[in-house]
Order: structure tokens, then C-alpha cells, then sequence
């Protein structure tokens, strides 16, 4: 059985999406939630509603995930607040697609330091907390393109990969001191942005794989309440794909 009581995480992108359903995940096992939000604040006062009336503790904090002051500062409100952190799950990202002879610094720039940068900020901020306590668990959401790189995507390819190079160098920084380092690598999930793709895009996605279906974002969050628990205690370093055989 999963149980994360008494457990402190941390969800940045928690407010929609996989992220989202990530924050309930944990909420329902018993785990107390801070997010992040850099604009849709009535979304995050929603979801804190939403897992207080669970009679879970949560906090939502204003803080972009690409910039290191604002990862430390949200780090230490969490910790400050709600006691401590336990479970770090770097969820937040995005895509700015182009074919590498058209796309512009500005796409390369805002797509690493919003996916690469922003879970290195969020790590590096949760490290010292999780070597401290001799226990910590570290969950970065990355992408089967990462694994596999993606047309029109070398940009986001690129950061998705580094964020498994990041999350299997954690896994040895801080293994001895009782930290797990997983990174998750979600195919197609049908999320609000999935929902709003092309019919023909969404149906190209969906064949790829073998079970021929959408993944849906608690496919996601319950391996993501897996890793967190001691039912993961001696998995670390691994890149689990979560794409219904769209990989293979």
C-alpha cells in the first residue's frame, strides 16, 4: 500500500495536467502539497482549496521555475510553512516547436531554462534538505523525446534529455545518503493540451502505440506516488517510460 503520510512534496507545474493529477495523487496517499504558479493564480488557490477539503496541508507559491532565486525562496516558504520536504516531482515544462534550420534563440533559450534550468533549480534547491535528513525522494517528469528525440522538437529533445542525465547524476551525488533520483518518461497523455492538438496529430500519436490508446495523466501520477513511497525505496537512476509501448 502507498502511504506518504506525514510526507512534504513539492509539485512545480502542479496546477493543471499531469501535473495536476501528480498534486491529488499524493495529496490522496496522505502527502501534504506545496505548487508553484507563475500566472494562473486561480488555479493554484482552486487546487490548494481542493486538498485542503481532503484535510491535507498546501501551499501554492507565485515563483517562476526558471529562475534560481525564485526556486530557493519557494524551497525555503515550503520548509518554513509546512515543515520540510521530502518528495520533489519537477513536472514543470513546455514545448516551442521548429525545425532546427528556422528556430530562433529565443525558442532554444526559453524551452531549456524553463524544462532544463527549472528542475536543476528546484533540485539543487531540495539537495541540501534531502542529504541533511538522509532521506529524500526526487522525481523528474521527462519525455519518451527525450529518449528518442522528436521532429520539429530539438529544443525541448535536447532539455528532456538532459533531465535524465541530471536525474541519474543525482541518483549517485546522493544515493548514500538515502535519496532516490527516478526520472518518469510519459508518451502521449491526453492532457487539456493533448485534447486541443489536430485530430490527425492526436490520431498519428495514439497509433504509434501498442495498446493503441492515450495515456492519461493518473497513469502518470500513480507511479509517481510509487517512486515516492517505500514501495521505491531501492529503485533509483531509472528512466520508466509511461507511453502505452509508443516507444517500441
Amino acid at each position: 500500500m502507498i502511504d506518504l503520510s506525514g510526507k512534504v512534496a513539492i509539485v512545480t507545474g502542479g496546477t493543471r495536467g499531469i501535473g495536476a493529477e501528480i498534486v491529488r495523487t499524493l495529496a490522496k496517499q496522505g502527502a501534504d502539497v506545496a505548487l508553484n504558479y507563475r500566472k494562473s493564480a486561480d488555479e493554484a488557490v482552486a487546487m490548494v482549496a481542493e486538498l485542503e477539503a481532503m484535510g491535507r496541508r498546501a501551499l501554492a507559491v507565485q515563483a517562476d521555475v526558471s529562475s534560481f532565486e525564485d526556486a530557493q525562496r519557494m524551497v525555503d516558504e515550503v520548509v518554513e510553512k509546512l515543515g520540510g520536504v521530502h518528495i520533489l516531482v519537477t513536472n514543470a515544462g513546455m514545448n516551442w516547436d521548429g525545425v532546427i534550420w528556422k528556430m530562433s534563440e529565443e525558442q532554444w533559450d526559453r524551452v531549456i531554462d524553463v524544462d532544463l534550468k527549472g528542475t536543476f533549480n528546484y533540485l539543487r534547491a531540495c539537495a541540501p534538505i534531502f542529504k541533511g535528513q538522509e532521506d529524500g525522494r526526487f522525481i523528474s517528469i521527462t519525455s519518451i523525446n527525450g529518449l528518442r528525440g522528436k521532429f520539429g522538437q530539438s529544443n525541448y529533445s535536447a532539455a528532456k534529455a538532459g533531465v535524465i542525465g541530471m536525474t541519474k547524476a543525482a541518483a549517485k551525488d546522493l544515493g548514500k545518503f538515502g535519496v532516490t533520483a527516478n526520472s518518469i518518461a510519459p508518451g502521449f497523455i491526453l492532457t487539456e493540451m493533448g485534447e486541443s492538438m489536430p485530430e490527425k496529430f492526436r490520431d498519428a500519436a495514439i497509433a504509434e502505440t501498442a495498446v493503441k490508446r492515450a495515456g492519461m495523466p493518473v497513469d502518470v501520477a500513480w507511479l509517481t506516488a510509487f517512486l515516492a513511497s517505500e514501495c521505491g525505496r531501492h529503485i533509483t537512476g531509472e528512466v520508466i517510460k509511461v507511453d502505452g509501448g509508443q516507444y517500441i
